[in-house]
């Protein structure tokens, strides 16, 4: 058997150059937005995910200072409310990317 020589590309490797694959186009973002922009559109599109981690750290924040003034019984409720609040926030993410995955198509 003979064994294959070395592989020589066409066109040397350019760092500074994106790799040219068939079928894909790279885009390059002109405008980057920044943090803000970026969390403000994020929000426009799902709200209710921002509304269920607030609800989140309300029901977390309040339930350990019950914890800490010594009422178990309302921080117990305070941390199944906890609980309830992160399913909430949980379903609304997967809801809203189902939402957006089926906006998307064709």
């Amino acid at each position: 058997m003979a064994t294959p020589g070395p592989v020589i590309p066409e066109v040397p490797f350019e760092p500074s150059k994106p790799p040219v694959i068939e079928g894909l186009s790279p885009t390059v973002y002109r405008n980057p937005e920044s943090f803000k922009e970026k969390f403000l559109r994020k929000t426009r599109e799902n709200p209710v995910v921002p509304i269920g981690c607030l609800a989140t750290v309300a029901a977390l924040t309040y339930g350990l200072y019950s914890f800490y003034r010594g009422d178990s019984q309302r921080s117990q409720l305070m941390m199944r409310t906890r609980i309830a609040a992160q399913g909430f926030t949980v379903t609304a993410l997967l809801l809203g990317l189902a939402v957006t995955a089926m906006k998307s198509r064709p």
